[in-house]
């Protein structure tokens, strides 16, 4: 069928920037809420693990949605869905913003995650219909901002919120948002023609829906529950033989709900591997940095959130100049020498102490964010470029799902390292630090002189420096487990510069429409 430019084509910038809008403020949602966690927990009367549901159900919501983002939108046209995603997002937004309970708050969470799940997938896929295939690099610039600029400013606004105003507010300030972005993406958004997709692969999605949500509540909860445990083994292990099934059923069936064929394009696949690579080291500095900060330093979820801001704007600024720079010489040079600033930046962060300037964070972060802002979308830029219109929505769902799962992999994946070196760096210095050992008479020797000043017995002088030496060890051992996490970090971005010398970028005539009419 002849390929049709559709009627706003020529104005895309216009629904360009309303497609922002909507996918910045689901991104947004799912890095606002975690700093809220404290107070939620006071205003409900509920542990840290209650409350943590509140952010784990959204997440396991977006991962059995996004796969359905591709038939969605072919079904009933792309336009459709994501205004219906928008209504149901705001609509949960403004109902978790009026929960009297926890429970009813998860609930409503799980309704804001069925429209959250499908905006970004769907935002994606438009992008790639309603822009000329040769300037889809400055296009895919400025809608990556939200994949990595909203988790970093979601913090920062998130404590604010809370801190100074009121925590109903992260959510309540979706809904005029929302409004707004309904109204615009009716007015300014092309419509797409919906086409018979055949019989809905409701097996797929049964298959990918369990998997996914089995495989993401592990990764999530692994921590808390053990890796050993046979809870978490048995969702691992279910989990995989469940997405064993989806891939030979999708790739079995007429109309399979992901068209896992993408993968057989060479540049599809290496792409959605960088972004794995990627979508770690993101998730190592927007976690670990602020861990180290609060709970080493001492900052305020505020403070640190401000000092995190440098980076968020740089990458603001790197992105849409890096998605020009695809436009005129590929992705493979401007994907290159950003993962190896990105890979310098996380190494320089494994110098971290108690004792680093403040000015010195904030600067690497802020060349990390450099670095960030230039691999990621120029790498799925080429991916997704290589796909032809068909296969943009399964292409486009396929790699949310693979940022969904990389992001929650890596955490697990890195925090698991933590723990096992920081147990290891505590018995280290746990061993020149036994009762008999000079540096350790010493310290006691010191603070035993100064506490018999301050009143207190021999015994509670024992007791009180006792205490403090095994609370510094563990600090120190925590920060020097966070430094050996930045050290693999940065190993694993700079193999990610490797696989990205054989990143192909295709490269499309001048004008070249996006639209196939039905």
């Amino acid at each position: 069928m002849a390929a049709q430019e559709p009627a706003n084509s020529r104005h895309w910038g216009v629904a360009l920037a309303v497609l922002i809008l909507g996918g910045f403020m689901a991104i947004l949602d799912t890095s606002i809420v975690n700093i809220a966690i404290p107070k939620l927990e006071s205003v409900f009367s509920v542990d840290t693990a209650e409350v943590q549901w509140v952010v784990t159900i959204y997440m396991l919501t977006l991962g059995v949605v996004v796969p359905l983002a591709g038939y969605l939108g072919e079904r009933f046209g792309y336009r459709t869905i994501y205004v219906i995603s928008l209504i149901v997002f705001t609509i949960g937004s403004a109902l978790s913003g009026l929960s009297w309970s926890l429970g009813v708050l998860t609930v409503f969470r799980v309704l804001q995650a069925l429209g959250g799940g499908l905006i970004m997938p769907i935002t994606m896929a438009m992008v790639y219909r309603i822009v000329p295939r040769d300037r889809i690099g400055t296009a895919m610039g400025f809608w990556g901002l939200g994949i990595i600029v909203a988790p970093a400013i979601g913090p920062t606004l998130g404590g604010w919120l809370v801190e100074y105003i009121n925590w109903r507010l992260i959510f309540y300030i979706n809904v005029p948002i929302g409004i707004i972005g309904v109204l615009l993406a009716l007015a300014y958004v092309p419509k797409f023609p919906s086409r018979h997709m055949g019989t809905f692969d409701l097996m797929g999605f049964i298959l990918s829906a369990s998997g996914l949500f089995g495989l993401l509540l592990a990764l999530s909860e692994g921590q808390t529950w053990g890796w050993g445990s046979e809870p978490i083994i048995l969702l691992l292990v279910g989990s995989v033989f469940l997405l064993i099934l989806f891939s030979l059923w999708e790739l079995s069936v007429e109309h399979p709900l992901l068209d896992l064929r993408v993968f057989s394009r060479g540049s599809f696949t290496m792409a959605n591997l960088l972004v794995v690579v990627i979508t770690v080291s993101m998730y190592s500095g927007l976690f670990y940095v602020p861990l180290f900060l609060q709970t080493v330093v001492g900052y305020g979820a505020l403070e640190t959130g401000l000092m995190m801001m440098p980076a968020a704007l740089a990458s603001a600024i790197m992105m849409p100049i890096s998605g020009r720079l695809y436009d005129k010489i590929g992705a493979r040079p401007i994907v290159v020498i950003g993962l190896v600033i990105l890979a310098y930046t996380t190494y320089l962060l494994h110098r971290l102490s108690t004792t680093t300037p403040v000015d010195d964070v904030v600067f690497w972060l802020t060349l990390r964010g450099f670095g960030m802002g230039m691999a990621m979308m120029p790498a799925t830029t080429a991916g997704m470029s290589s796909l032809p219109t068909e296969m943009v929505g399964s292409g486009s769902a396929i790699n949310n799902v693979m940022q969904r799962v990389a992001g929650s992999f890596g955490l697990a994946f890195m925090t698991a390292i933590l723990q096992s070196q920081s147990t290891m760096h505590a018995a280290n210095i746990a061993a020149s630090y036994t009762p008999t050992s000079r540096p350790s008479v010493q310290l006691m020797q010191q603070m035993a002189g100064y506490l018999g000043h301050q009143g207190l017995t021999a015994g509670q002088s024992l007791a009180v420096t006792t205490t403090t030496l095994y609370d510094l060890i563990q600090q120190q051992a925590f920060v020097m487990g966070i430094d050996d996490i930045f050290v693999l970090g940065a190993a694993i971005t700079l193999f990610g510069a490797f696989l990205g010398l054989f990143l192909k970028t295709y490269h499309h005539k001048k004008g070249a429409p996006q639209m196939m009419a039905d």
